[in-house]
């Protein structure tokens, strides 16, 4: 019990200094919110647009969230398949790689042409183009580096090449999958909120971001990085619940 509370209590007492230090190096500055706003101007911005903030919040969050979920389930396919052929895996590595190492500022205004008006499909697609590359890698590491011991013997027991999958190679890569997940959570909020700001189209917080921005509303703006923080956070700490439910075998005891 004292345990858990150490977990919770612990990023609560670093979030509150990280905010306490922010406003004490405003005030000791003597920055102006046009400069550098400061948590105490960035609360009355929370509050007047507080209802932006929850309609806006959600739209950014439900985009996110299905990017996120797409890039999980292609970027487990690919995964598997570079993972169990070595073949895949030299022919795939590299148009990955290469495909990844492209800004995705510049595939936003592709996606706008190529899909004009389908605002949603736009966002969607942009979170999860710039998050499936870490899942499908750690899947594929996590597969090739099985210990062909196991699968031998389960092959030699008449078992399927599902039920290797199933029995050895999943649990075995669950680890690898969730370290990937939990980057892959920011990364598809970054995917999001370009689209949203590169593409405006009057959604989510990145639009609200552009509002802050065109207006000069610094404490907007920075109200709304702080929104999307904690909405990274929200989704991360969900990951690591699952990740304790499905591969909490892998956390290593303290020493």
């Amino acid at each position: 019990m004292r345990r858990n509370l150490g977990r919770i209590a612990v990023p609560l007492i670093a979030v509150a200094l990280f905010l306490a230090f922010w406003e004490w190096i405003v005030w000791v500055n003597g920055w102006p919110n046009y400069k550098m706003a400061s948590p105490s101007d960035i609360v009355p911005a929370f509050w007047k647009f507080r209802g932006l903030f929850f309609e806006y919040g959600w739209q950014t969050l439900w985009r996110t969230v299905v990017g996120l979920l797409l890039a999980v389930v292609v970027g487990t396919f690919l995964g598997m398949i570079m993972g169990f052929s070595r073949l895949m895996r030299d022919a795939l590595y590299p148009l990955l790689v290469g495909f990844n190492a492209i800004p995705k500022a510049t595939v936003v205004p592709i996606l706008a042409l190529m899909f004009v008006g389908q605002h949603n499909l736009n966002t969607i697609l942009i979170a999860f183009m710039i998050s499936f590359f870490p899942i499908a890698v750690s899947v594929s590491i996590g597969l090739s580096t099985l210990e062909p011991e196991y699968r031998d013997i389960l092959r030699s027991l008449g078992a399927s090449q599902f039920t290797v999958f199933r029995k050895i190679a999943l649990p075995k890569t669950l680890p690898e999958f969730f370290g990937a997940l939990k980057v892959a959570v920011t990364l598809a909020f970054i995917g999001t909120n370009l689209m949203e700001i590169v593409s405006p189209h009057g959604r989510g917080l990145g639009a609200l971001f552009d509002s802050g921005k065109i207006s000069a509303d610094y404490p907007l703006m920075f109200a709304v990085l702080l929104a999307l923080a904690f909405l990274g956070i929200v989704l991360y700490y969900i990951v690591v619940v699952l990740e304790k439910i499905f591969a909490g075998w892998a956390e290593r005891a303290p020493g």
